[in-house]
């Protein structure tokens, strides 16, 4: 191999590993704006962190379907309440997993709510979360969320099982 095609091959390797390193920056921030959108009541704002047809179940408060009905969760009377008396939406830095233009993972997300009468903070739900992203033209969006408390259900704790073939 001359050294020219030798530079080649660790130009093309880099790209592919520069890409896989931005698409996972790109993937944790929208994770990341999902919180202060939902926690400052921007419901449109929130809906187009998703794709056009997302879903997105809040087991077992919500099955939403689309951007309208991410939307109007945020604007209804229960997380409008919920944000007024003081609320924060807490997700930890999920585990992703990309294979080209899609992606899956899973992580933590904690409901951290204000008590005036103790003056505290205190963690009113921990759940766990199964995410699958895709590329889009408009960047990375989430297609399908769902979030489940971890109240001793097997099915939510398995929720937070590595998938097969990856590490922990």
């Amino acid at each position: 191999m001359s050294e020219i095609d030798e530079l080649r091959a660790t130009v093309d390797q880099l790209v592919g590993r520069v890409r896989a390193l931005e698409d996972q920056v790109e993937i944790m921030q929208l994770v990341a704006q999902y919180g202060p959108s939902v926690d400052s009541g921007r419901g449109e704002a929130t809906a187009a962190l998703w794709t056009e047809d997302g879903s997105f179940d809040a087991v077992p408060f919500y099955e939403m379907r689309g951007r309208d009905d991410i939307a109007a969760m945020v604007h209804g009377p229960g997380h409008q309440r919920l944000i007024t008396n003081g609320c924060g939406h807490v997700l930890t830095v999920p585990h992703i997993v990309v294979d080209g233009d899609e992606a899956t993972g899973r992580s933590y997300a904690l409901n951290i709510r204000w008590d005036a009468e103790a003056d505290r903070f205190w963690v009113a739900r921990v759940s766990a979360n199964t995410w699958r992203w895709v590329r889009t033209p408009q960047g990375w969006r989430i297609a399908d969320r769902v979030n489940a408390a971890l109240d001793g259900t097997a099915e939510h704790r398995e929720m937070l099982a590595p998938p097969a073939g990856t590490m922990a």
